[in-house]
């Protein structure tokens, strides 16, 4: 499934036209986005949790010529499912 096709079942399930689910569905994916930039974290009881991971820095190689690089350190969102979710999900 997109982005618009999720527009278009939102609108069909809530009744809304697809332009009120679209606000909706973007204000919901930037407030999630603001909220992870400032280090914070998000639960969906019964979806799951939405948060910041740290990654370490550490060596790669270049997949082109084989050279060794330094990778830096990143903060990264991550995303863990409810056990709900993951019930439903295994059915």
């Amino acid at each position: 499934m997109n982005k618009s096709q999720l527009v278009e079942s939102v609108a069909k399930k809530t009744g809304l036209s697809r332009r009120e689910a679209t606000v909706g569905i973007d204000s919901a994916f930037e407030l999630i986005s603001k909220e992870l930039k400032r280090g914070g974290k998000i639960t969906l009881t019964g979806f799951g949790t939405f948060d910041v991971g740290k990654r370490r820095a550490r060596a790669g190689v270049n997949p082109r010529t084989g050279a060794k690089i330094k990778i830096g350190a990143a903060r990264m969102p991550r995303f863990r499912p409810s056990r709900a979710l993951k019930k439903d999900v295994r059915k």
